[in-house]
């Protein structure tokens, strides 16, 4: 399983106490689609909304992340203290730039489309791009139990106010997941950016494309050897066309909210998901903190900030101290290492 976590880290740390800083002109998509030549339609229709957060909470943090964050190249950009990307919402594609707030913990969203924005479509963007952004989490208690834990307190100074951000959408980190196994990141990008490109959501956003990652309709219209042809790899073909039909007969608001152990069950039974997949999927698609399993990485970068050998006992302490907030931790551990 390729660990896409502990690739960002190294970029993320380095970029975390300058994220305030200007950042470059502009950043181009990492691929075009075969129809690139052709101009997106223009959005011609527009929503200003502003989405509160919980406070302590640093926007600045939250763009070092994205900037350093694989899984999105091509979908997002974070230009000028910006974060601009694309959603697909009740059938339309949305255009979304979203900047901090300059009075409030908050940030402001222009939502833009080529067609009228209902209530329920800017709504359902609303509600993905807080729980993207992680703007409800609430730091209180895992900040407390941080400042009595002195080696990883500086680890919390330094991306004080970082909210976990989590994949647009648990559907999507579903199919990353699956992509991103016993492959190089680059490769897993180039098998993603097809199944978007495929789906045609392309809009335009301060001038630059992004595309919409599929949603469950359209992710369900891909039949197998389609799959097959646009990520060109067999195996992998056969999980995805599985595992999209499967995850349309689970109720999202139970694996987000429901007992843990029968979520992870759940997640367990999809195509191409095993043990360190399900975990990522709770912790980075929905959300889901309260347990954390150790993986050689998150070991490595335990190791780093505690000093000393981190082994089973080690490891099996250091979670009970940070109880509901363990995957909270774990996530900060690997990032800001």
């Amino acid at each position: 399983m390729t660990d896409t976590t502990s690739c960002e880290a190294g970029a993320f740390a380095a970029r975390a106490e300058t994220a305030a800083e200007s950042r470059p002109a502009s950043e181009r998509a990492a691929a075009r689609s075969a129809t690139g030549a052709t101009t997106a339609p223009a959005p011609a229709h527009s929503r200003t909304l502003r989405l509160a957060a919980r406070p302590p909470f640093s926007f600045s943090a939250s763009l070092a992340f994205l900037h350093a964050f694989p899984a999105m190249t091509g979908q997002q950009g974070t230009a000028h203290d910006t974060l601009t990307l694309a959603l697909r919402e009740n059938g339309t594609t949305l255009g979304a730039r979203v900047t901090e707030a300059p009075d409030a913990p908050a940030v402001d969203c222009v939502l833009t489309a080529a067609s009228p924005l209902g209530d329920a479509t800017a709504e359902a963007a609303a509600d993905r791009l807080s729980r993207h952004l992680g703007l409800t989490d609430d730091l209180t208690e895992f900040y407390r139990l941080a400042r009595l834990d002195r080696p990883f307190s500086r680890v919390v100074e330094r991306l004080h106010g970082y909210h976990q951000v989590l994949f647009p959408s648990p559907r999507e980190l579903l199919c990353w997941a699956i992509l991103c196994q016993r492959v190089p990141l680059p490769v897993a990008r180039k098998m993603k950016q097809a199944l978007v490109e495929a789906a045609g959501n392309r809009i335009t956003v301060d001038g630059e494309p992004r595309w919409a990652f599929p949603d469950a309709e359209q992710l369900a219209c891909f039949d197998e050897p389609t799959l097959q042809r646009l990520i060109g790899n067999r195996r992998k073909a056969g999980y995805l066309h599985r595992a999209i039909r499967q995850w349309l007969d689970l109720d999202e608001s139970f694996l987000r909210t429901g007992p843990y152990d029968e979520v992870r069950d759940q997640l367990l039974r999809l195509a191409g998901i095993g043990p360190w997949s399900a975990s990522f999927l709770l912790i980075r698609g929905l959300g889901r903190t309260e347990h954390l399993a150790p993986d050689k990485e998150m070991i490595r970068a335990a190791q780093r900030v505690y000093g000393y050998d981190f082994d089973d006992a080690a490891f099996a302490a250091r979670t009970a101290h940070y109880g509901r907030h363990q995957g909270y931790w774990g996530h900060y551990l690997r990032v800001g290492s």
